[in-house]
């Protein structure tokens, strides 16, 4: 588990979600871009809710490991999202299909990178 330290509070969840809403506010905050998530986290007595974060180029979280004795938060669909979230801020991806752009059907013979 790792606990996530954000405007003067910290939120108990996921290794896997901690990490990757740090990932995603660094990459948003690297494009001066915001966003709102709703990041599940335990509380003391155990049970799980959603907390909403805003990110933005002023936040500032930190992802600490966390000892706890509740089994470990995961929602992969969130994890999945955010990753792909994070990867489309840092890779620039041509849009091919819009038919604005001139000559775009010319774009469909690139070869983009995989990672």
């Amino acid at each position: 588990m790792k606990s996530i330290h954000y405007a003067g509070d910290i939120l108990l969840t996921g290794d896997a979600i901690a990490d990757a809403v740090v990932q995603y506010a660094s990459a948003l905050a690297l494009n001066k871009m915001s966003d709102t998530i709703d990041v599940p986290v335990r509380f003391p007595d155990g049970t799980i809710e959603k907390a909403t974060f805003l990110l933005g180029p002023a936040s500032q979280l930190v992802g600490v490991p966390t000892d706890s004795s509740f089994d470990e938060v995961v929602e992969e669909a969130l994890v999945a999202d955010l990753v792909r979230k994070t990867q489309q801020l840092q890779i620039p991806h041509p849009r091919t299909g819009d038919t604005d752009t001139p000559n775009a059907e010319l774009l469909d013979d690139l070869e983009y990178p995989t990672e």
